[in-house]
């Protein structure tokens, strides 16, 4: 018990209490601005300048020159890009430099110290613009470091995961391109107190090339300096205030995506489904239970592929992507296959019902059209429509009739007229052999699909 006082006043002799700060031991020899590393391991110089005038509320070279910050970036991942909240998640190493005179002392040696001394000392308020959600990593301690250097240099490091927003373009998708930026910037020093700069330009980011994305690849990468200039409202003059420029330092980089998946999962299946539609151009008309359930069938299955489609992508519906506008064109082909044969089908229909003999109210339509032109009829067969048409003062001949002297009424002459412009405009759009239309299809709609699947991928892939 003896021995155990004994060794406490002995401590107490080399480290007086009043000299005790942070838990780092400073002897009375070694204080002053500059002094040395006493001992072994026994004491830190410098830091007795925490507790002598050393202020961690002032920035170092406080109302002179700004405090230069270099910075550089160890990307461990980015993964979870989702278009639906369009953000991304990042997990990064940041490394501040700056150099605070007040903690330069004499030698050429650093010291790595705990991180816990950061509550003592002025640290740059950095921030990164657009995060979501952002948290310091602490397994098994808190994931920071903290090395002083001779001429009162500081390195701050600490591993962070954040969530950044990022304004997507999906016009696009799924073959986009997008453009994401990481942005480190100020809050409250504006650039008079403070100057951020990249340690050594794009190698000042690090990791980048080793990245794999599940569903992207990165195309490439940069750094670059900016100012942002922030403004608040002045309820006085109902204007704007500026309150000062900031330094900013973005990381840009470019994620194109990997459309192999969706041609796989979306645009092959889609293909086949149109593919699958034409097989009813080879199936005769008369077979109305097997050109109609094919018709259905893909009809349904592309409905339900759509809907699965754009499922994924609920919160983004609003944007016409690529794939709706292919899924868009899939779906006209096939439904263009079915109602392709409902015409077909009732252009045979009613060929086969004029084949019919007409009685009645049809056969006496035929014969009141057969008295409509009555030229052709004086002309053609003038002997059998004596008894039908009476004619007042004209000396009909076969060899020359003279339509002019023909008496009609006003509106019976019109009539005329109407009936023969409707049924040649009727002929026209008449399909004369129905057979044809399965004929033409089996060569324009693989035809005009091919054509448009040309134009497609030509605009979205080099557009």
């Amino acid at each position: 018990m003896l021995n155990k006082l004994e060794a406490a006043a002995a401590a107490d002799q080399v480290c007086p209490a009043q000299h005790v700060r942070v838990g780092v031991c400073v002897p009375r020899s070694s204080l002053g601005h500059g002094s040395s590393l006493q001992g072994r391991g026994t004491s830190l110089p410098g830091l007795e300048n925490l507790t002598t005038g050393y202020n961690k509320y002032l920035r170092p070279n406080f109302g002179g020159e700004p405090v230069q910050i270099a910075m550089s970036l160890d990307v461990a991942s980015i993964s979870s890009i989702s278009e639906s909240d369009m953000d991304y998640t990042a997990t990064i190493s940041l490394q501040q430099r700056w150099t605070d005179p007040r903690l330069a002392f004499h030698g050429n040696r650093s010291f790595t110290l705990d991180a816990r001394l950061l509550e003592l000392l002025w640290v740059p308020d950095t921030y990164i613009v657009g995060s979501k959600s952002s948290f310091l990593h602490d397994v098994t301690v808190g994931n920071r470091l903290l090395r002083l250097f001779a001429n009162g240099t500081v390195l701050y490091a600490s591993r962070i995961t954040t969530t950044v927003a990022c304004n997507m373009d999906l016009s696009k998708y799924p073959m986009d391109t997008q453009t994401c930026r990481l942005q480190l910037e100020s809050w409250g020093y504006d650039e008079r107190d403070v100057t951020f700069s990249w340690l050594g330009g794009n190698s000042s980011v690090r990791g980048m090339d080793e990245l794999r994305l599940a569903r992207f690849r990165l195309e490439r990468y940069h750094t670059l300096l900016a100012r942002s200039r922030q403004d608040t409202g002045n309820p006085a003059h109902l204007g704007r205030r500026y309150t000062g420029s900031y330094p900013r330092l973005i990381l840009q980089f470019e994620l194109r995506r990997n459309v192999l998946y969706f041609i796989l999962e979306t645009y092959v299946p889609s293909t086949l489904l149109v593919m699958l539609s034409w097989v009813s151009f080879w199936i005769t008309l008369d077979s109305v239970p097997a050109r109609t359930c094919i018709g259905v069938t893909t009809v349904l299955s592309m409905t339900t592929l759509m809907i699965g489609s754009r499922s994924s992508l609920s919160k983004t519906n609003c944007f016409i992507k690529a794939i709706d506008v292919y899924l868009g064109i899939c779906f006209s082909f096939i439904f263009g296959a079915l109602v392709e044969y409902a015409v077909a089908h009732y252009s045979s229909s009613q060929k086969c019902a004029a084949k019919v003999p007409q009685e009645g109210p049809a056969k006496e339509l035929t014969e009141e059209m057969e008295e409509v032109n009555i030229t052709n009829i004086l002309n053609n067969s003038i002997t059998s429509y004596k008894q039908k048409i009476s004619f007042t003062s004209i000396e009909i001949s076969s060899d020359n009739v003279n339509c002019s002297d023909l008496t009609m009424k006003s509106h019976e002459k019109i009539k005329c007229v109407l009936r023969n412009k409707m049924h040649r405009i009727i002929g026209y759009f008449t399909i004369q052999n129905p057979g044809n239309v399965d004929h033409y299809s089996k060569l324009l709609f693989p035809l005009f699909f091919m054509v448009i699947n040309v134009f497609y991928w030509a605009y979205y892939l080099y557009f």
